[in-house]
Parts: structure tokens; C-alpha cells; sequence
């Protein structure tokens, strides 16, 4: 309405300022129970447990002594959980005395067998939790030592029993031999070191392990297609450190023998 001068009024316009802040509060969203966010936290979780197992690393379990005492693993004792980290190798390859994590080449297979259920309903479920790294994958995981890469020439033995290395005896204080060194027995005769001279392909590793006695590995499978040694691809990552049992907790080093 207009007054007397012509001017117009304004109703309420004095109470604008102070209106109510409970009505504002009353649009805010309200927050939710736990339980109903829990699922989305499991999620997250899920998610961020996928990335680091697919990019950054995973555990794995020493199931064999063939790396003692570097690595546990020998029957009637807990073997040794280690964590194998993938980030060192996408810029470069392994290098001699790395201890690392591969996939068996074919002709290294001829015993595994498959860790997965019968049942396709318990084999799905396994295979689901080995996405997030709580099932080891379904393949044949080895563990052994790098000894000499691409365009290397190894071969054993030197008059000590060494392994030599482009002609260079190595002195490899993780190494441990349970049987005395024979000259001129074959490697697999009653525990003989001495293997022809191969010359590494690149792209591939020759590796051992730590118990020479007691290993299957490149010396084993010199005959196959690929001299004993292993594809880099193969390779699943870098072992760093034991993670289980508490009382073996603690670093896995390389050592480079060749530098020696």
C-alpha cells in the first residue's frame, strides 16, 4: 500500500535478517549411520587393494627350501611369506643378485599342479580374492636368484667349484652347498655342480637358488628351448622384504656376486 507522501511499504522487510537458521539447517544433508556407509568403505578398500596388487605388489609364500637360508620354506617348518614389489622393474630389468618372483617357462611346469577347487563355485570365489591379493594366483610361482642376464656366458665349475661368469669365478656368500664339490661330476649326479658354458639370450635371465643342492632351476633345464633361462617378461617383480613369520621379519638383499 502506498502512504500519504506516495511511498510504498514493504511488509516483513525489517525481519529479513533475523529470520530462523533452523529452517536452513533443516536442508542440510543429515549424516549417515556407519552400517550404511561400511559397504562403500569395503569398496574403496576393495579398489585401492586391486591397484597396489596389479601395479605396485603382492605377498607370496615360499613353498620350497630351494632358496634356504635366504628364504624358508622346507617341510615341517612355516614358510616364508615375502612381499615382491613389481615398481623396480618397470624402468629397468633385473639385475644379478636380485632375488625375484617368475612364472615358470613351460618346460618347468612338468610337476605343478593347479591350487584351484574342482568345484567351479569355490574356483570362482578363489579367483576372485586372488584379484585383491587375499588367494595366490593360479600359475606356477618360483623364487630364485638372479645369477646372469642377457649376453652373459655362465657356466661350473672353477677348480673351488664356483660358478664362473664371462669367465669370472664368483664368490657368493649366500650360497649354500650341502654336498662337497667332485671334479667332473655332472650337475644332478649325486649332487655334482658342473654344467656346460650357456650363453644368455637377451631379454632373459639365467637364475638359481641359494641351496644349490637342493634347487631346480636353470641348471635343471639347460636341454629345453630356452638353454634354463628365463624370459624377463616371466619375471612378476623384485622380493624385498619377509613379512612372516615375526621372527624372520626383515629385509631381503641383493647381492651381486659379480661385483665381488
Amino acid at each position: 500500500m502506498a502512504d500519504e507522501s506516495g511511498s510504498i511499504a514493504v511488509s516483513g522487510s525489517d525481519d529479513e535478517g533475523n529470520r530462523p537458521r533452523s529452517r536452513r539447517r533443516g536442508k542440510q544433508r543429515k549424516q549417515r549411520p556407519f552400517w550404511q556407509e561400511l559397504p562403500i568403505l569395503v569398496v574403496i578398500a576393495a579398489v585401492i587393494a586391486a591397484l597396489m596388487v596389479t601395479f605396485i605388489g603382492r605377498p607370496y609364500v615360499i613353498p620350497s627350501q630351494s632358496m634356504e637360508t635366504t628364504l624358508h620354506g622346507c617341510a615341517g617348518c612355516t614358510g616364508d611369506r615375502i612381499y615382491v614389489q613389481k615398481l623396480s622393474y618397470y624402468w629397468g630389468d633385473p639385475k644379478p643378485g636380485d632375488v625375484v618372483v617368475f612364472v615358470g617357462p613351460p618346460s618347468w611346469n612338468d610337476t605343478y599342479r593347479s591350487i584351484r577347487s574342482d568345484n567351479a563355485v569355490v574356483r570362482g570365489v578363489q579367483n576372485f580374492f586372488s584379484f585383491f591379493g587375499l588367494v595366490p594366483p593360479d600359475e606356477n610361482d618360483l623364487v630364485k636368484r638372479v645369477i646372469a642376464v642377457g649376453g652373459q656366458t655362465v657356466e661350473c665349475c672353477d677348480p673351488q667349484g664356483r660358478v664362473i661368469v664371462d669367465g669370472k669365478p664368483l664368490d657368493e656368500p649366500y650360497a649354500r652347498y650341502i654336498v662337497p664339490y667332485t671334479p667332473g661330476q655332472p650337475f644332478g649326479a649325486g649332487g655334482g655342480r658342473e654344467f656346460k658354458p650357456v650363453k644368455v639370450p637377451e631379454g632373459h635371465l639365467w637364475v638359481m637358488g641359494d641351496n644349490r643342492n637342493e634347487s631346480r632351476d636353470s641348471r635343471a633345464h639347460i636341454k629345453d628351448e630356452l638353454q634354463g633361462t628365463v624370459p624377463v617378461d616371466n619375471v612378476r617383480g623384485k622380493a624385498v622384504f619377509k613379512i612372516w613369520p615375526p621372527g624372520r621379519i626383515g629385509p631381503v638383499r641383493s647381492e651381486n656376486a659379480q661385483e665381488n
